[in-house]
């Protein structure tokens, strides 16, 4: 029997797998959370023309220190429409195009004006450009603003139009199906016997996977019985990604090996040395992928975190689809590790992380309560108070 894959090969063969969905053209506002399928590249410049950056007067320096005789107005949308010649000045707000022949702006903090007249009585802008937004002095067209893979949040909608496009080039978003599967599991979780437990897996994993997905189809939970699995993997055909949870471990009812051979797929790998999660499976029917997570609640919501939602990032067209850790000081001493690296639930209060004291990957409750993973190394030593450690911070909700 293979050795359990470290997971960092573990993810890179996994990876090496996703194939990106078609790609499709979408309103930039329906494209928030995905990534660009191609390079964004400007269509218009900008700011298209020099802008003034301060409410005040526009002017020319080759008239300093004044007066000058006001002319007119330049408002945000309401261009003045002449030029500013010796001696004259034209009152401005901020966003609003410099009038022909002025090449600064006063600030009116700099300046007082009595009718139409204006005097200087403070320092005027160094360099006399200052307060002047320039033609293109945010991009200019032809530009590549974002690279294929770039995610786009909301800052990067208002790029897209500001580039002059409406639609947004982004992979189609992933059919996923979820199969929650396991004698023990109760789909009313208000009639649940003593041998049962309620089934919460997949309301969890179709949850965590929904901003990636275009739809998450359910179906559990489903016996433990190799026909019945059979049956469910052929009611998700057209799914892109099909997540099982339960019956990827070694017992005797653990049915998703033997179920996924019937059904058709091949086998890519089984198992990685992590805990919680190690009976991680990953399978293939034409280029369609099986996930197969662990039961346990806790070792299923890690183990999507480290490869399922990478898995659809990937699909996507992300360009860095894997989460990265930052480095944490944690507020307690860290006993030594075991012989598998390690995810401890944790809290993160903005300034150092505590582990949460049952770390079971049956407990629910410390997962609900926590909203980061300590990734601790195998074997790793005992650290003290203070050091800083890996941590994942994880979009759980958690309470700090």
């Amino acid at each position: 029997m293979a050795a359990p894959l470290p997971l960092e090969e573990a993810q890179a063969r996994l990876l090496a797998m996703a194939r990106p969905l078609p790609i499709e053209r979408v309103p930039v506002g329906e494209a928030l959370g995905r990534y660009l399928a191609e390079p964004l590249v400007a269509r218009r410049t900008q700011p298209a023309a020099d802008l003034s950056a301060m409410d005040g007067y526009a002017l020319r320096g080759a008239d300093l220190p004044g007066p000058w005789q006001v002319i007119g107005e330049s408002a945000a949308g309401h261009p003045y429409a002449g030029l500013v010649g010796p001696g004259q000045a034209v009152r401005i707000s901020t966003g609003a195009l410099m009038p022909g022949g002025a090449d600064m702006v006063l600030m009116q903090e700099d300046a007082a004006r009595a009718g139409e007249l204006l005097t200087l009585t403070g320092s005027p802008p160094v360099p006399l450009g200052k307060h002047i937004r320039h033609c293109g002095n945010d991009f200019a067209e032809g530009a590549e603003l974002l690279p294929i893979g770039a995610r786009i949040g909301p800052a990067q909608v208002a790029l897209v139009l500001s580039a002059g496009q409406q639609l947004a080039p982004v992979r189609r978003k992933v059919r996923l199906a979820v199969i929650d599967s396991g004698d023990e599991l109760a789909a009313d979780p208000g009639r649940c016997g003593l041998h049962q437990i309620p089934a919460s897996n997949g309301a969890m994993l179709a949850a965590m996977t929904a901003p990636w997905c275009g739809e998450v189809r359910r179906i559990g939970p489903v016996p433990d019985s190799l026909g019945a699995l059979v049956e469910a993997l052929d009611a998700f055909e057209d799914a892109d990604v099909i997540v099982t949870s339960g019956g990827a471990s070694v017992g005797d009812h653990d049915l998703i090996r033997p179920a996924l051979e019937s059904w058709g797929a091949t086998l890519e790998f089984w198992k990685v040395a992590i805990k919680p999660g190690k009976p991680l499976l990953i399978a293939r029917k034409g280029q369609k992928l099986v996930v197969g997570l662990p039961g346990n609640p806790v070792s299923s919501h890690v183990t999507a975190f480290l490869f399922l939602l990478p898995l659809l990032k990937a699909l996507l067209g992300a360009a860095e689809p894997l989460p990265r850790a930052a480095l944490i000081p944690s507020a307690e001493n860290l006993a030594a590790g075991g012989d598998r690296r390690e995810f401890a639930r944790a809290c993160w209060d903005g300034r150092t992380v505590t582990t949460r004291l049952n770390q079971d990957s049956g407990a629910l409750s410390t997962l609900a309560h926590s909203n980061a993973l300590i990734d601790r190394p195998a074997r790793a030593p005992e650290l003290a108070a203070g050091t800083p450690v890996p941590v994942y911070l994880i979009e759980n909700g958690g309470i700090a």
